[in-house]
């Protein structure tokens, strides 16, 4: 794949219905912001796609041919998955079909992203990102003021003590945050210095809104992400200068970071709570039972069904709780063919994501944090599951979208484009 010389970026309006177009400029940021609310199910997110979608065929947006393999592994996905809802024992078909449905439906998701960034990669992620930008400093406060008891009625927004905002999970909740925040610390890093202060407040309640999940995985994903972002900006495309800035960022953001968590950890149930969750292994992740004894169960039941188990039956067997790992759950749930088409999409996101790296393009900015909010993420995939999550497939979909124009760049300017 070749970067060929700068173009414009506005050239896909031509053609299309106006007025189709116009409400997609409006609906896609509140499509993208209502992924904060999931409440209930369907959640807006869901519902307001449909609405997205039928937008764009009457606006006449094009599937970039460098999709088709995103494409590919979906239709590949489609036969197994539903033939293992065949085999379910425990629950009603229709739950199955639903929950498989659903999966489906969040890989459309991607594919969707995935051609409409292509068609104007800088002008749609700016859009993208501003919107969920606003959907997860409005979780992270609302996370935060819970937790602290500073939010009336703020219990509904907490879990076991963990926030959790207006998600189910606080192991889902603070991995929505980390995508803005990885496109922040780029901000912050080598944005102009009079952006500097605000994006950096950005970035502080972002990382208390994580902090305050109070999940490990969220936690390693944060140092993971602002640290693949941190290096591939250093390597790849920061000057003698800016390097320089960055490594004193870097100092300074450490410091005032660990002053921020030592404030609170200065407040007894923080500490206690933090303590808690800073144990490596936790009670329910040991024995025969325990996170890591069923997911041993797990691969023996999985070599034993190559149609699969269906959907949501693994914790009716033997043990009563999901196996919280996705490559696991994917070849119980999806048979093995199934569960190959799903690990095929995610190995190929991540071959595209690092080969495009390596080529020098404005476009590089795009992919970077996205790259790096990735990577951890496909890793933490390892340890809960990410099957469900609306932003793990608008991740995927930014980086097919990146990726497949790369080569459409913002026309040359004297100062560095930032998403």
């Amino acid at each position: 794949m070749s970067v060929t010389s700068p173009t414009t970026i506005d050239t896909t309006d031509r053609g299309v219905p106006l007025l189709a177009h116009a409400a997609m400029r409006f609906l896609v940021p509140i499509w993208i912001g209502s992924g904060f609310f999931v409440l209930f199910e369907p959640a807006p997110y869901e519902l307001l796609f449909f609405v997205v979608f039928a937008l764009a065929i009457v606006g006449g947006m094009k599937m970039h041919w460098r999709t088709n393999n995103l494409l590919l592994a979906i239709m590949c996905f489609i036969p197994p998955a539903y033939i293992a809802v065949t085999q379910i024992k425990y629950g009603t078909l229709m739950e199955a079909l639903i929950f498989t449905t659903v999966t489906l439906f969040l890989m459309l998701t991607a594919y969707f992203v995935a051609n409409y960034i292509s068609e104007s990669p800088w002008r749609r992620m700016r859009t993208i990102n501003k919107a969920y930008l606003f959907a997860a400093m409005l979780s992270a406060i609302i996370g935060i003021t819970a937790y602290l008891g500073i939010l009336p009625g703020g219990d509904v927004f907490l879990r076991f003590g963990r926030a959790k905002a207006m998600f189910n999970d606080p192991n889902v909740y603070g991995p929505f945050l980390m995508l803005p925040t990885a496109y922040v610390f780029q901000r912050v890093l080598l944005g102009k210095p009079k952006d500097m202060l605000v994006n950096s407040i950005f970035f502080l309640i972002l990382f208390i809104g994580i902090f305050v999940s109070f999940s490990r995985g969220a936690w390693g994903h944060l140092v993971a992400t602002a640290g693949l972002v941190f290096l591939l900006n250093f390597l790849l495309e920061a000057t003698a200068r800016e390097k320089m800035r960055m490594i004193v960022l870097a100092i300074l953001g450490t410091i005032s970071l660990f002053v921020a968590l030592l404030g609170l950890l200065s407040i007894p149930d923080v500490q206690e709570l933090f303590v808690q969750r800073f144990a490596l292994v936790q009670s329910y992740d040991g024995g025969e039972t325990g996170r890591f004894g069923r997911q041993a169960w797990g691969y023996a039941l999985a070599l034993q069904t190559p149609l699969g188990t269906g959907p949501s039956q693994f914790s009716s067997m033997r043990i009563t709780e999901e196996p919280h790992n996705t490559y696991l759950k994917v070849f119980l749930d999806y048979g093995w063919f199934g569960g190959m088409a799903f690990v095929w999409m995610i190995l190929m996101t991540l071959n595209r994501g690092i080969r495009c790296m390596a080529i020098a393009s404005p476009n590089r900015l795009l992919l970077i944090p996205a790259l790096a909010t990735f990577v951890p993420m496909s890793l933490e995939a390892a340890i809960i599951d990410v099957d469900h999550w609306r932003h793990y497939f608008l991740v995927i979909g930014i980086i097919w979208g990146i990726t497949a124009g790369y080569d459409k760049v913002p026309p040359p300017r004297t100062e560095r484009y930032l998403p």
